[in-house]
C-alpha cells in the first residue's frame, strides 16, 4: 500500500473538480484510513482527497472525540444561515493563513463509507471545517476566498489572546 503524502500548492490536482464516488469497497475504507492518519500525522483537522492527490469526492472533519471522525463522500451542502468571518489555513498550504468569510449553519448531505446517506446540519467551525474540505472537491482553494492574509506572528498572537 503507498503512503499518501500531502499535495501542495501550486499543484494542479488542488485546483481540479473530483469525481463521484461510485464504489464502497475495502479499497474506499482503506483511503478513508490513511486519509485520516495523514491528516493526523500532519496536525489537520480536515482533510480531502486531491490533498494526497486523489481526485474523488472525498473529504473527513475532526475537530475532537465530542463530534467525532466525519466522513463525507459525494457531499452537498446547503447554505442556511449566518455568516462569520474567521482565520483559516490549509495542509497544502504550510505557513499561509488568512480571514475567510463563510456561511456560519449549513445542511450536509453525504455518503458514509459503506455508502449510506446522511444529513446533518452543522454551525460554527465545524461549519467552516466542512465547508473548507468541500470546496477542495470542487477545485476551490481557501486561498481565493481569503479576505486578509494573516502573519504567522500575528496567529501566534491571537491564539495566545485565546487560551
Amino acid at each position: 500500500m503507498n503512503k499518501f503524502e500531502i499535495v501542495k500548492h501550486p499543484d494542479e490536482k488542488l485546483e481540479q473538480p473530483c469525481t463521484k464516488v461510485t464504489v464502497f469497497d475495502q479499497k474506499l475504507h482503506n483511503t478513508l484510513d490513511q486519509l485520516f492518519d495523514l491528516m493526523m500525522e500532519h496536525d489537520g483537522i480536515g482533510i480531502a482527497a486531491p490533498q494526497a492527490g486523489i481526485t474523488e469526492r472525498i473529504a473527513i472533519v475532526y475537530l475532537d472525540d465530542e463530534t467525532g471522525i466525519i466522513e463525507m463522500m459525494n457531499p452537498e451542502i446547503r447554505l442556511i444561515s449566518g455568516e462569520e468571518t474567521d482565520v483559516e489555513g490549509c495542509l497544502s498550504f504550510p505557513g499561509i493563513f488568512g480571514e475567510v468569510p463563510r456561511t456560519d449553519l449549513i445542511e450536509l448531505t453525504a455518503q458514509d463509507r459503506n455508502g449510506k446517506t446522511f444529513v446533518m446540519q452543522a454551525d460554527g467551525y465545524l461549519s467552516r471545517a466542512i465547508q473548507h474540505e468541500a470546496d477542495h472537491l470542487d477545485g476551490v482553494l481557501f486561498t481565493s476566498k481569503v479576505t486578509r492574509f494573516i502573519k504567522e506572528e500575528e496567529l501566534e498572537a491571537l491564539e495566545e489572546e485565546t487560551t
